[in-house]
């Protein structure tokens, strides 16, 4: 069994949905919904924390792959975006019907690369540990605390 993650999300009770998130490593974070939504807009929104999930961990797995490799990389940019699209538009995916989320996302990586090096950098994002959770089975289990 691998390492295991904990995270503790409360209702501040000082807004309609705004929360107070606490990661195991004792990090800080809010979250909420838009003001369009009837949230107060004092934190990042569910789906902004999820983009950034994937975001930082495709970065993170770019960068140890260019140091490991001794790659002369000098920035990394990854751009998120999600949207509900139909099934039937998606030219990937196993679905036929109904919606479906899609993610994309759009990296920007400079430095003194070959094109070879750039590329395999690129591809390197695809095994990010985040990326990999996204895209297996999942399995979540809610218990009833007292």
């Amino acid at each position: 069994m691998s390492e295991s993650t904990n995270v503790k999300v409360v209702e501040t009770l000082s807004g309609k949905y705004t929360n107070d998130i606490t990661t195991s490593g004792g990090h800080h974070m809010i979250a909420d919904e838009p003001k369009d939504l009837g949230g107060d807009d004092k934190g990042a929104t569910p789906y902004d924390f999820l983009l950034s999930a994937l975001g930082s961990c495709k970065s993170m797995t770019m960068r140890m792959y260019a140091e490991h490799k001794g790659y002369k990389l000098d920035n990394i940019e990854v751009h998120l975006s999600h949207k509900k699209i139909h099934a039937k538009d998606c030219k990937n995916c196993e679905s036929e019907k109904g919606l479906i989320d899609y993610i994309e996302t759009n990296i920007k990586i400079t430095g003194n690369l070959s094109e070879e090096e750039r590329l395999k950098i690129f591809q390197i994002a695809e095994k990010c540990p985040v990326h990999r959770t996204i895209m297996n089975e999942i399995y979540i289990e809610s218990i009833l605390a007292d």
